[in-house]
């Protein structure tokens, strides 16, 4: 999983946050389960996940207020 960046992802509409906000959760759940099951390599992508779901949500509170 990628970091997104501000300036990437700050001329989104909120249809294309809520698919992603939506893809990264799946994705998030998909790595606690695999997890559980056998373990998962890469501890470090759920830090980067939960982050971009923040950076998203912070995008789309942005745009219903406003500011740009």
């Amino acid at each position: 999983m990628q970091k997104l960046e501000w300036k990437d992802i700050k001329d989104w509409d909120n249809a294309k946050v809520d698919a992603k906000v939506t893809e990264i959760r799946r994705q998030l759940f998909d790595m606690r389960m695999q997890k559980v099951a056998a373990g998962y390599d890469k501890p470090h992508h759920f830090k980067v996940g939960k982050k971009n779901i923040a950076k998203l949500l912070t995008v789309k509170s942005s745009a219903a207020k406003g500011d740009k």
